[in-house]
């Protein structure tokens, strides 16, 4: 085991990766209440996405690990969840069953890129600017999810959006738990944000605004209400809508993904001539997760930024994504106690997690006008038109038409300008 693992040319040890695994998963523990909870705004089984949620970061962490010896956990995207739910099923009227077929499509395609090395290439054909602009205007559009979602902002005719009553008892809990989760980061305590829903979820009991769990330990929720569901829907992609909607499940996962690993890859020392080692089959490992967790019912999965966690108490091999695996695989056997907790006590989830994703606007070239103006576009159209999608597709317009301008067209790649025709196909027939 030390032997696969490359313990010794990691300077590891079992102790080490055991904490580290641990610690990411107390991290990201918060996805099996947080997913279950944005999919259901859809209309999905809150049970069965659990469910799918737990096993798909099971077989996704696994597979990372043990393929490409990587201590990173995977997960279902808080990006792209949103995006299931709020763009694609209510924003744009496409039923869960049909948009998680387009999940499995997608899923699909990552692989077949992902034998073929093409999605490498893609990835790194991308102006890093571009790539730091959509993880941060991702994180301004999961935030802004979270402060509706407690009551902190509310439709306004007047003004469109303006603050909510603050002094609602459900809005008081949000604000507490949101207070909680940061003193505990700003402490360097691991899991804050786990924490932090615990206690409130515990206070929300205490004052009456949750109700009380029947039980602490259960069965594991059933798959059956979302389980096989996209082999039915598979008529239905066929329209420019759909084909859309799976290309830009395919397209934000790029990022999700190469942007967690390469961050990742880089902190724990990794790295090697600028290249991450075994990238190839940790992208596989990812799509191949992807896959498993449409067909079981849960939204695209990604590595988790938060596997950072890990990394700072010294995780470096994939035996860290191992404890994360077996850290979900117990964590099923919870589901009474998690299908108890609200949107109010998953709100500051969502605004902590945007904000520590729109930290990547500080990595922004802001001095090269095009790069300006495409990023700016791009992190502020997201909340604004509630589209990941739309922020998305301005700057893979704006990019390529801001170097033209600037007669640099020979230093953009061939592929973003074929990024950029697709893109005004979107908007002109979507």
């Amino acid at each position: 085991m030390r032997s696969f693992f490359q313990f010794e040319q990691r300077q590891t040890n079992y102790k080490t990766e055991t904490m580290a695994g641990i610690t990411t998963f107390l991290s990201i523990a918060y996805i099996l209440v947080v997913n279950p909870m944005i999919l259901s705004q859809a209309g999905m089984d809150k049970g069965a996405v659990f469910t799918a949620t737990a096993l798909s970061a099971i077989i996704g962490s696994l597979l990372i690990g043990l393929l490409a010896n990587f201590p990173v956990g995977i997960s279902p995207s808080m990006g792209l969840n949103s995006f299931f739910t709020f763009s694609v099923c209510i924003g744009m009227g496409i039923e869960w069953e049909t948009a998680l077929t387009g999940v499995f499509i997608s899923g699909i395609l990552f692989m077949i890129l992902s034998l073929l090395k093409i999605r490498e290439k893609i990835i790194n054909v991308i102006p890093q600017d571009l790539k730091h602009a959509i993880a941060a205007g991702i994180g301004f559009f999961v935030a802004f999810i979270g402060l509706k979602n407690a009551g902190i902002v509310i439709q306004s005719d007047a003004t469109f959006v303006t603050v909510g009553e603050l002094t609602s008892p459900t809005t008081l809990l949000a604000l507490f738990g949101l207070g909680l989760a940061i003193i505990l980061l700003v402490r360097g305590v691991s899991g804050a944000i786990f924490y932090s829903m615990v206690i409130t979820t515990i206070a929300g009991i205490f004052i009456g605004q949750i109700d009380r769990p029947d039980s602490i330990i259960g069965e594991i929720p059933s798959l059956a209400p979302t389980f096989g569901v996209v082999f039915t829907q598979l008529d239905q992609i066929f329209t420019f809508e759909i084909l859309a909607v799976i290309f830009t499940f395919l397209f934000v996962a790029f990022f999700d993904t190469a942007g967690a690993l390469i961050a990742i890859a880089s902190q724990a020392g990794l790295m090697k001539n600028n290249e991450i080692p075994q990238a190839g089959r940790a992208l596989l490992a990812d799509a191949t997760a992807a896959v498993a967790g449409s067909i079981m019912g849960t939204s695209t999965t990604a590595c988790a930024v938060e596997s950072s966690a890990g990394i700072s108490v010294g995780g470096r091999t994939g035996f860290t994504s191992v404890i994360i695996a077996g850290c979900f695989a117990i964590a099923l056997f919870f589901a009474p106690v998690l299908s108890i907790v609200t949107p109010e006590v998953t709100a500051p989830a969502l605004i902590i997690v945007g904000a520590l994703m729109a930290s990547e606007i500080s990595k922004i070239n802001w001095k090269n006008t095009t790069i300006m103006i495409s990023s700016f576009m791009t992190i502020i159209m997201m909340p604004l038109t509630y589209s990941i999608a739309t922020g998305i597709a301005l700057a893979f317009i704006l990019y390529p038409l801001g170097m033209l301008a600037s007669k640099k067209a020979k230093e953009v790649h061939p592929i973003l300008y074929g990024l950029g025709l697709l893109f005004i196909g979107y908007f002109t027939f979507l």
